[in-house]
């Protein structure tokens, strides 16, 4: 799911030696347009044909990509099922326990998408803490007309995912989770079959502080989720 620190572990895992993720390669709209040109992408990817500033002249073991679950993963989820088992695909699935951080920093990235706030530049994953602290100002105000739609959707999101490929070879990984413990990575290894290494990345988590202190109108937020499926994600539970 996007804004779920998938850059993030993507860039742990590629620090591996032996493992090559390639990014969103699906975010090209013509990739995923049906499931002739999804599978004729995968097909690139796997046999080992496919070039990007993520490959590497190693020992590859475990090649792959991020894939956002909106670009064409849930529409055509029956025949990619059928493609992985058939392709022996091993599938990582890094969802989000507390939705409302995450849309604090879906609205901030789209904010930040709009304004260019960084020289211009747009930024989705910052290196510096400088550049973290800058787009960490923006505090979006959060229409309550919309929230819980939001938040519903979500959480119906990552739950039809799991059903949808229960029947594949998958881990399901969290983002808070492996943000408490790094070790969990380990077992992510171990899933990949391949040896333990130290893994490391350059990314800056922006979104630091209490999530009070990142809501322009944390006091309204507050009232209208209090009693609601949503209220343990006000103090940071996941739920």
């Amino acid at each position: 799911m996007q804004r779920s620190g998938s850059g993030w572990v993507e860039t742990l895992l590629n620090s591996h030696p032996n493992i090559s993720s390639n990014g969103e390669i699906f975010s090209v709209k013509e990739r995923r347009s049906n499931i002739t040109a999804i599978t004729k992408t995968l097909d690139r990817l796997y046999n080992l044909d496919w070039y990007s500033s993520a490959a590497k002249n190693e020992c590859t073991a475990a090649v792959g990509l991020k894939w956002m679950l909106n670009q064409g993963l849930m529409k055509h989820h029956q025949e990619i099922v059928e493609y992985f088992n058939r392709r022996g695909v091993s599938a990582i699935f890094l969802l989000r326990r507390n939705l409302l951080r995450r849309y604090v920093s879906i609205l901030a990235n789209a904010h930040d998408s709009a304004m260019k706030q960084l020289n211009g530049t747009h930024k989705a994953h910052v290196h510096s803490k400088h550049e973290a602290e800058i787009l960490a100002q923006y505090k979006p105000t959060i229409d309550k007309k919309t929230l819980i739609t939001e938040l519903k959707r979500s959480d119906k999101l990552a739950a039809d995912a799991l059903v949808n490929f229960k029947n594949t070879r998958h881990v399901v990984l969290y983002y808070e989770d492996v943000v408490s413990n790094r070790t969990m990575l380990m077992d992510v290894l171990d899933f990949l079959r391949l040896p333990k290494r130290k893994l490391f990345s350059r990314h800056v988590k922006i979104h630091t502080k209490r999530l009070c202190d990142h809501i322009d109108n944390w006091a309204d937020v507050t009232d209208f989720l209090k009693g609601t499926p949503f209220e343990s994600f006000l103090n940071g539970s996941r739920r």
